[in-house]
């Protein structure tokens, strides 16, 4: 009886104990599944953060993509297509701006730089008529012959070729000077003879010593073979012309004979003859030239050469073969407006 009671006492208190025992393992259980299910919605949404994470990076890297495309395309400008041109004072020439200049020949050189502004059809060697003159005086002023010695208009001086007409008659006198001054003015073809047939040796040691002359300038491409231009056999090239420009400027006698408007002359006892520029230029006071020659024959057409101060440079301007008197004006007009206004340079 006392050992059932002994058991009995035991069995009160070991029944919950095991009861505990077989329901920790349920619990943990439970437990864990309840934790799952907490869980599982931050795994998820971690999960699709860092999926928009990879898409935001994708998107990113394509939008970087794009853009670095679109600024390279932007970057890759297509070459200029406009002529080169050399640095100088002015701004480029167009062809609409100087196709309003109607000579058949134009170069107009900026002689500070040595820089062409423009050109058209100045490779060719042709006639210069009367711009032959600018040579003559160089040989006269270099020869250092008395400038007052008193020369005579002779029949070896009337024009034979051309048959030009003359203000000088045979037997008229005057000094060197006078001879000089109104061959390069009024471009009088007596009177540039009459100075070669005085020069020592005559006309033949005269054109002699052009063409000597021509090569010490450096123009290769002009030849005379007389003295006042009549003859088409006097020829040049744009480009040598200038050389001749700037050597007939820097003798202060032609750059002054060749500027004055007009010169009254005593030819002997005769009466006083003014005899007036050809280039109507020299009296315009908006223009200040330095040295100016014009000259015509039919093979060379109206011509006009000078060096004039234009927008504070020296410029060379070459105008030949131009139909009428007042195309070579306009022409050297328009030039110096385009250069006042910036729109002409060295092509």
């Amino acid at each position: 009886m006392r050992l059932l009671s002994n058991f009995s006492s035991r069995q009160s208190w070991v029944a919950p104990l095991v009861c505990a025992f077989l329901a920790l393992p349920m619990a943990q259980a439970s437990a864990q599944n309840t934790a799952d299910a907490t869980t599982a919605p931050s795994k998820t949404q971690t999960q699709s953060k860092q999926k928009a994470a990879a898409a935001n990076k994708t998107t990113a890297t394509t939008t970087k993509k794009t853009t670095t495309t679109k600024s390279t395309k932007s970057a890759a400008v297509k070459p200029s297509t406009a002529p080169r041109i050399r640095q100088t004072l002015v701004a480029p020439a167009s062809k609409a701006s100087m196709g309003a200049v109607r000579s058949n020949v134009v170069f107009v050189q900026d002689l500070a730089s040595n820089a062409v502004v423009f050109s058209r059809n100045d490779e060719n060697i042709r006639p210069i008529a009367s711009i032959s003159k600018l040579m003559t005086a160089v040989i006269i002023v270099d020869a250092n012959q008395p400038m007052q010695e008193m020369l005579e208009i002779t029949q070896d001086d009337v024009d034979m070729l051309k048959h030009s007409r003359s203000r000088l008659a045979v037997g008229a006198r005057l000094s060197r000077s006078d001879m000089l001054h109104v061959a390069l003015m009024s471009s009088e073809n007596r009177a540039a003879n009459a100075l070669a047939r005085n020069y020592p040796g005559g006309l033949p040691a005269f054109v002699a010593a052009m063409n000597a002359k021509a090569k010490q300038l450096g123009m290769m491409q002009s030849h005379f073979v007389e003295p006042t231009g009549l003859s088409s056999d006097n020829v040049s090239t744009p480009r040598d012309l200038v050389k001749l420009l700037q050597a007939a400027a820097s003798r202060p006698a032609i750059s002054q004979f060749t500027t004055d408007d007009q010169q009254e002359v005593r030819a002997g006892k005769r009466a006083p003859t003014i005899f007036r520029n050809t280039n109507a230029l020299v009296a315009n006071p908006s223009w200040d030239i330095k040295v100016s020659k014009t000259g015509f024959i039919n093979e060379a057409g109206q011509c006009l050469v000078m060096v004039a101060h234009i927008n504070n440079r020296d410029v060379a301007i070459v105008l030949l073969n131009a139909e009428g008197k007042g195309t070579r004006i306009g022409d050297a007009m328009k030039i110096k407006q385009l250069l006042l206004s910036q729109q002409v340079a060295a092509l």
